[in-house]
């Protein structure tokens, strides 16, 4: 999150803010931003996840490269759905992030599971 705050060195948190400090456009809050990057990561994960379940008993690589990648893109937007969850300081409409943390979170744990059954059934095959 530092790495956020340091490309964006004028940061507002409204779009009133963003006016005052001669700033045209208004992405959102620093926590609203983690949290839609997270489920980005979550849904891509997801996707791949989805791909490597369809190919996972074909011959050749089995979707094996693709069932890590899901793991790893399904965790680490589960991670940070789970963690910007714990650390939000308002509900929905704040701000902060709560809704797109829990989007992060649901969608995190669907690739990962997605991952591991295409992990599973790839191993069955060889």
């Amino acid at each position: 999150m530092s790495l956020l705050l340091a490309l964006a060195s004028p940061v507002c948190t409204s779009p009133a803010e963003c006016a005052g400090q001669g700033i045209d456009t208004f992405i959102g809050t620093p926590a609203r931003v983690w949290a839609s990057v997270a489920a980005l990561v979550a849904l891509a994960g997801a996707i791949t996840g989805w791909l490597a379940l369809r190919s996972a008993r074909r011959p050749g690589t089995g979707g094996r490269r693709l069932s890590v990648a899901a793991l790893t893109l399904g965790l680490i937007g589960e991670v940070n759905g789970a963690v910007k969850l714990a650390v939000a300081d308002g509900g929905l409409g704040t701000g902060n992030g709560v809704f797109g943390a829990a989007v992060a979170l649901a969608l995190g744990l669907a690739g990962a599971f997605l991952g591991g059954l295409a992990r599973n059934r790839a191993a069955a095959s060889s």
